[in-house]
Formats: C-alpha cells, structure tokens, sequence
C-alpha cells in the first residue's frame, strides 16, 4: 500500500505522524477498556504500518502471524470503530506481520532463531517490497512450500507451480477457483514470490503486479476521477505478471469489465503472465462480460475443493509444531478437524484462539476446553455425520447388505467393510469405542479397537484401501 507522504499539505490524507499520534491515543482507550493484561500480551506490540489513501485501510503490524491472526479475530471490530473516531480517512483496518519478522507464533520462550533463518526471512521480505508496485504488499510466509495439498487442490498447486517458474507456461491465463478460505490468494502470492525468484537480477518495481478486483475498480475509478487513466494503464501493462484475487467482484460494472478486457488481452499479447481467482468457475461468473468468460476460460481453469479430513489434521499438526513446546493433543486436533470444515481460515483461527486462550489463562489444552472455548464455531461448521450413514455408505460401496454390518457372521467379505466402518465411526464422529461396538451389533469396545488397529495398518500397506478409505471419507464429508 502506498504510504502516505506527511509533509505532502495538499494530500488531504492523515500524515505518518498523525497516524501514529492517534494510535497512541487509540491506545490508551484499549487499554481501560480490555485491561492491563490482555492490552499487553496483544495491543502494545502493534505499529502503525502503511495506509492506503484509495482504499482508506491502514496496516497494523504485528511481531507475528500468530499475533496478527488472533488481534483480526477478537479486536478487529473494536480497533476499527476507534479509528474511524478519531480519523473519518481510515475506513478499514488490517492487522498484518510486520515485513522482514522472524515469524515465532509460540507464547513461551523458545531459542533463539538461526542467523540464517533471519536472513532468509529479511530477504524474502526484501524481495516482497522490491518485486511488487508500492501499492503491493507480498506476503514471503505465503510460499509454496507451506502450502499443503491432497486431491483436493494438487492441480490448483501444480499449476501455479508452473505459472511462476521460469519456462514459460504452456496456458495462459490461469484461472482457480474455489470456496473462501481454502488458499486461493495463497497461491496467488505464491506465485508471485516464486516468479520473483525466477527472474533475479530481471526483476524490476512493478513488474509482478498483485491485486484484487476491488482495488483495481477503486484504482480505475480514481484515475478516471483524475483525468489520468494513461498512468493507470501503462502500470497495468508494463507489467510481466498480473495476479487479480476475487474477479467476480467486478460483475455488473461495466466500464471496468471494459478496461479489465482491454488489460487482459493487451498482457496475453505481450507475453505477460495473468492468474487470476474466483469464488466459482468462469461459466457461473453472472453479469461477466462474455469476452472476458472467453478468454479466462481458455487457459487452465483448475479448482479448489473443501479439504479432506486428512489434509485438515495434516494443517493443524503443522500449526502445533509451529507452537511448540506448547502440548496441543491429538484428541484436540481431531475434535477440530473433524468439527470445522467450512474454511481452512476458521480451522486456523479457531487453532489460534485455542492456543491464546489457554496461555492467558493458564490452563492445559483439553477436548472439554476446545469444545468450551470453541462451541459457537463447532456449532457453525459441523455436518453431524452419524454411524447409520457410515454403515450404509460402506454397504453399498463394498456391495453387501447394511444389515450385515450388526450381524455377526465372520466371513472375510462382510467382516473387512465391517472394520472400515468402525474405524470410520471413530475417526468421523464423536462416539466413544463402548458406544461403537454397540451399534455394530453389540461388540466390545475392544472389537473397534482391533477393527481401527487393522485399517490403519492396511493404509500403510495397500494403496487401494488407502483409496477406498479416502473415497468413503469424502463422500460422508460431502
């Protein structure tokens, strides 16, 4: 985002030093208002970042990821109400990690990082604020190699992997869509931190330009407003890579949809690189104009699917080393990853909130905290999946009647879909083992023990039931 120049009076956007006095007296209310504690474990390390004059947000940097994910959650709303009190310029707040951080989302003491982690981390930051325009903010924490990928999203993954590598791509433009909260502008800033390093030295300001639909309708009006839409469209295209995040957002607006139209096929001409995301594909964009349908499409339209149980387990353990030395049960993980399914953002929020709560208040991570702590959430996002319909969806897919998964015959092709059930009743829904074998037709609740036992170590071993397993997961998740 652009920062604003204090000393520029005809500018009639607040200055640096306006903003920071009014943070300070922002401040001081938060802190009456909060308390002491919870003041200084998450406001007082917060800085004034930039501010945006079109869009009117502010950036408040955070030491971490894990701080800045945590204020958006819980003080968001009340910083935001306070900002628009004190200055009408700034109409939106974003809570972000400050540039070149070492990011360290633990609330205890850990060792000190590795020099050369640090460097790394500043010269991906470097590389952020250089490859991009002023006005782009890349995120380095948002790379390919954190993101982390099953059916659901490998050919999403894959081809920005070969949208941002050096050799030229064999599509163009690359078009993913897929629900909110599931990595589309991750990707996004994945590619352009890749394509950055591709080109090195060739890299210039403004060549890998990234924004999303909203900014560049605001940017467009504006210049339009000045009198200078040449400037605008000469950054546009002098660009060798454009990234758009959430085009629908420009449906129904015609002038845009023009000069969008224009921008798209003058950078496909010349080469540039186009990837662009969306909440559904190109056909389901209504009030799109249909040459823009035309030319998103014939690229490479790759989608996002909700993530699977397992990719949502393998998050959350990834997010647990990231806290480490704090104990995070496995019992935990799974209440959420089975629990919330609605965005890979509200499994990491509610992760957070989770980890912060229990360190402000002392207290050991249970399942009874998590389901206290975290019942609105889990109330929201949970499809109740019951034994009945994993019984019934095993049945059919192994071609043996539902009634045999009570029965008690032994027979090697009722007795396998049998164990594939309870181990599904105990990874998919909240029954204890006791309550398992009882519905399996009065078993004990060692039966499910050996039945969860037996599957797991066949996954390891045979490629198709680890198939059939993941096949069955995702059609009871729907």
């Amino acid at each position: 985002m652009e920062r604003v120049n204090p000393a520029d009076t005809s500018n009639p956007q607040p200055g640096q030093d306006k903003l920071e006095r009014d943070w300070a007296e922002i401040r001081t209310g938060l802190r009456r208002d909060i308390g002491v504690r919870l003041f200084d474990q998450w406001i007082r390390p917060l800085r004034v970042g930039t501010f945006c004059v079109l869009s009117g947000t502010l950036d408040l940097e955070a030491p971490s990821e894990f701080s800045a994910s945590y204020v958006m959650s819980n003080f968001a709303s009340r910083i935001g109400l306070a900002w628009r009190g004190v200055e009408a310029g700034v109409r939106d707040i974003r809570v972000v990690r400050a540039r070149g951080a070492v990011e360290s989302i633990a609330l205890t003491p850990q060792a000190a990082p590795k020099t050369a982690e640090i460097e790394g981390a500043a010269t991906r930051a470097a590389q952020a604020s250089r490859i991009g325009d002023r006005g782009t903010r890349f995120e380095p924490r948002h790379d390919f190699a954190s993101f982390m990928t099953d059916d659901s999203n490998m050919l999403a993954c894959s081809a920005a992997k070969a949208m941002a590598a050096a050799v030229k791509p064999r599509f163009n433009p690359l078009f993913i869509h897929g629900p909110t909260g599931f990595g589309k502008t991750h990707l996004l800033h994945a590619i352009a931190g890749a394509y950055g390093e591709a080109l090195g030295s060739d890299v210039r300001e403004g060549s890998i330009l990234y924004m999303s639909a909203e900014r560049f309708m605001n940017e467009f009006v504006a210049a339009i407003r000045a009198n200078d839409t040449f400037a605008f469209k000469a950054k546009l295209r002098a660009a060798r890579m454009l990234l758009i995040d959430d085009i629908q957002f420009i449906a129904g607006k015609g002038p845009t949809q023009e000069e969008f139209l224009h921008t798209l096929n003058d950078l496909i001409d010349s080469g540039a690189r186009i990837a662009i995301t969306a909440d559904r594909p190109p056909q389901q964009l209504g009030a799109v104009d249909p040459r823009i349908l035309s030319r998103l499409a014939g690229g490479l339209v790759a989608d996002i699917q909700p993530a699977s149980l397992d990719l949502r387990l393998q998050i959350l353990t990834a997010r647990r080393a990231m806290v480490a030395p704090i104990n995070v049960p496995d019992d935990v993980l799974a209440l959420l990853a089975r629990s919330i399914r609605t965005s890979i953002r509200e499994l990491e929020g509610a992760f957070n909130k989770l980890v912060a709560y229990a360190q402000l208040v002392d207290k050991a991570i249970t399942v009874d905290l998590a389901q206290s702590m975290l019942a609105e959430a889990l109330r929201a996002s949970v499809r109740r999946i019951t034994i009945d319909e994993i019984q019934k969806v095993c049945a059919a897919h192994y071609r043996i009647d539902a009634s045999e998964m009570r029965s008690h015959r032994r027979a090697r092709a009722v007795a396998r879909p049998r164990q594939v059930a309870m181990y599904l009743a105990k990874k998919l829904t909240p029954r204890s083992l006791p309550e398992i074998g009882r519905v399996f037709g009065g078993r004990d609740h060692s039966t499910v023990i050996h039945a969860v036992k037996t599957i797991e170590a066949m996954r390891l071993d045979n490629p198709e039931m680890d198939a059939d397993i993941r096949a069955l997961q995702k059609q009871l998740e729907g």
